[in-house]
């Protein structure tokens, strides 16, 4: 992506991220409260990502799982996930909070997702490219697999399956969004994410 390109992207997030957090703060109050009480522990679920460049950042999410040691892979019957996390998974509240990474520039509305260490910042080659813009909260991939923990839950070596199928496969459709992006494109996987059955996804 040309500098341009970058900026025009870095307007656009920053003018909806300041937007959407105002109107969005009650309901990230209401539910930072929630699972407080639910978790006993902070409802704001803080956790190391790797960012562009390959530099690792924090991501601000609401707490949706019991603060029990395990895998970073998560399936649909994962045992960790709180009663109200499954609510607030399956409408993407828990993502509300990461309105403040994209104000920080840490993040975009659409790009690849940050990962944990040990995945983008392995990245070699060409493949490095996914790593010249910002991580997303959604985008081609994220659409894509979204029902991955429910894809998850049915193989029998999720971690494995994760990391060789899914991975290889996100790192592919990423690839192909920086090289061609545009902002009507984003605007077309921000508007999939919100409204998933109007039609039928872009290839």
């Amino acid at each position: 992506m040309s500098r341009r390109q970058l900026l025009i992207k870095r307007i656009f997030d920053f003018t909806l991220a300041l937007v959407g957090l105002i109107l969005t703060f009650p309901i990230i109050l209401i539910a930072w409260v929630i699972a407080t009480l639910e978790t006993k522990t902070n409802g704001f679920f803080i956790q190391t990502r790797i960012g562009k460049g390959g530099k690792p950042f924090k991501i601000i999410k609401i707490r949706t799982m019991y603060p029990i040691e395990g895998t970073t892979i998560t399936t649909a019957n994962d045992r960790r996930i709180t009663k109200s996390g499954r609510i607030f998974r399956k409408y993407k509240i828990d993502e509300l909070p990461q309105l403040i990474n994209i104000l920080k520039g840490e993040m975009s509305f659409v790009g690849p997702r940050p990962d944990v260490p040990g995945y983008a910042d392995k990245l070699t080659g060409e493949d490095r490219i996914i790593l010249e813009v910002p991580p997303g909260i959604t985008g081609p991939a994220t659409l894509k697999y979204r029902n991955e923990e429910e894809i998850l839950a049915q193989v029998e070596n999720p971690q494995w399956y994760n990391d060789n199928v899914i991975w290889k496969d996100k790192v592919k459709i990423n690839k192909e969004y920086v090289r061609n992006w545009s902002l009507k494109k984003d605007l077309y996987y921000i508007w999939k994410t919100i409204f998933p059955s109007q039609g039928e996804e872009k290839k």
